[in-house]
């Protein structure tokens, strides 16, 4: 990948054209829903927190983990999982093929600038974050849009469904396909820019935690331990999540008001917006920024850690 290329970590090393294809997506599959398992349950917390109507009560995270397995048990925080399983294969598949051969010629370009390496990364990311995120959305919006749904079922927001299945036809009786898109826009807005952060972030984080600890460009005789790879993959992923999660919450809050709400009773992105401060202050916006927060730093770190490892695992043989 360009600029990567030069980078003496084991993990820059393995370019997009050294992958086996078909074993990277089969293997990836298995090993992104393994972290989708893992960490569903605050998607459902963050969900329910951003939708709730405000009370004498003050809902917090806590209390409404304690709710969903006072009610539902276990099963209650995996509304939807089934079919967010089901349609983020296709989704992840479109995702990281652009993200990896966006990245590639993005780096070409930004080499030939007059910026430092750490720059030049964080560019090249952001922009391949921006356009995976961008390409995937015809996807994940109808996967938002059910499993969303299904999260926020116990409240007052939506019909009862018996399953994603019911509830995208429900959906397509009532309100057609546009139905299932629903906030698109506001995904588009949400998640390209949250995506774009959080490659960005990573990408600048990690060169400046390596070149902190010695390593870089022009020392390519280091070469760090596979513990060192861990850790600085780590700290990188939690600072993109800090990054991303406080620059895009409160679109995301907005977006799925907007995509749990049937299309009759759904206000505009005005009026949404006007509610939730009536309601909360301008604090209204950022509902659900803890449990987004940890979503997107374990997500992010899981996940980039996940997919490195994933790429030394399907290497080609040199």
């Amino acid at each position: 990948m360009g600029e990567e290329g030069r980078v003496p970590l084991p993990a820059a090393e393995i370019n997009w054209d050294r992958l086996d294809k078909a074993k990277f997506y089969a293997i990836g599959a298995g090993l992104f829903t393994g972290v989708t398992v893992a960490l569903y349950p605050i998607s459902v917390v963050k969900t329910r927190l951003q939708v709730i109507q405000r009370n004498a009560e003050n809902p917090t995270a806590i209390s409404i983990f304690r709710n969903i397995l006072k009610a539902d048990g276990i099963s209650g925080l995996y509304r939807g999982f089934g079919t967010v399983v089901i349609g983020a294969v296709p989704g992840r598949v479109i995702f990281l093929t652009t993200l990896e051969t966006t990245k590639i010629g993005a780096l070409r370009i930004t080499e030939k600038l007059n910026l430092s390496e750490p720059t030049q990364v964080a560019i090249a990311n952001g922009v391949a974050g921006m356009m995976s995120s961008l390409a995937a959305q015809s996807v994940f919006v109808p996967l938002d849009v059910v499993s969303q749904r299904l999260m926020v079922q116990g409240t007052a927001c939506t019909a009862k469904y018996s399953g994603g299945l019911d509830a995208a036809r429900k959906i397509l009786m009532t309100d057609g396909v546009r139905g299932l898109y629903r906030g698109f826009g506001m995904s588009v807005m949400t998640y390209s820019p949250s995506s774009a952060f959080w490659w960005a972030s990573y990408g600048f984080s990690q060169r400046i935690i390596w070149r902190s600890l010695g390593y870089s460009t022009e020392n390519s005789s280091l070469t760090p331990s596979q513990g060192e790879i861990i850790l600085v993959q780590a700290g990188g992923g939690i600072f993109a999540g800090a990054i991303a999660s406080c620059t895009t919450t409160p679109l995301d809050t907005i977006k799925t008001r907007l995509q749990v709400m049937d299309i009759e009773s759904a206000p505009s992105i005005k009026q949404t917006i006007e509610r939730l401060i009536n309601e909360d202050g301008w604090k209204g916006l950022y509902r659900g920024i803890g449990p987004r927060f940890i979503s997107m730093s374990a997500w992010g770190t899981s996940m980039i850690l996940a997919y490195e490892y994933l790429k030394r695992l399907c290497a080609k043989p040199e």
